[in-house]
């Protein structure tokens, strides 16, 4: 019987802490839901860099994930690089498009929202605005050496845009 009671009251621990995060997840959308939709994607079969996004937070703010618009959801993805903007097709998510206009810088970064990488240099960070928003949005190359050309394609992009 102690047993039963102790296997009951883990659960019940359990429950209450995945409920817990359920309503902070949602507390988050609430607090974020005057974020405009995201501009949809051009029809771009093009598969970039594989890998995985991460996240897309706040600027500055590497912990301040966005919930709303599935900017949130990490899944796996490759990140197409196109005179039109950044196109993440995402598996298990909606694909996620960053006109090139709306960016504004790129950089390398140790972590953003959840994921820190052993190397100092093991995410590519872009920035970029969005309904007078400024935003990070966080990839992780699959492979190591994609993340110097990714960034420097990206970099390319900003400055062909700031001509």
């Amino acid at each position: 019987m102690k047993a039963f009671l102790g296997i009951l009251g883990t659960l019940l621990v359990l429950a209450a802490g995945y409920f817990g995060m359920y309503r902070g997840w949602r507390n988050r959308q609430s607090r974020q839901s005057d974020l405009a939709p995201l501009p949809a994607a051009p029809e771009d079969k093009t598969r970039g860099v594989e890998g995985v996004y991460v996240a897309t937070t706040s600027a500055g703010d590497w912990m301040d994930r966005i919930a709303v618009h599935e900017l949130g959801v990490r899944s796996i993805a490759d990140l197409a690089v196109s005179e039109a903007g950044l196109i993440f097709h995402r598996q298990g998510a909606t694909d996620v498009f960053i006109p090139a206009d709306h960016l504004t810088g790129v950089r390398t970064d140790r972590g953003i929202a959840g994921k820190v990488t052993a190397e100092k240099s093991g995410l590519v960070v872009v920035t970029w605005t969005h309904d007078g928003r400024e935003l990070d949005t966080g990839f992780r190359p699959r492979r190591k050496a994609d993340t110097a050309a990714l960034t420097e394609s990206i970099a390319t992009l900003i400055g062909a845009e700031q001509r």
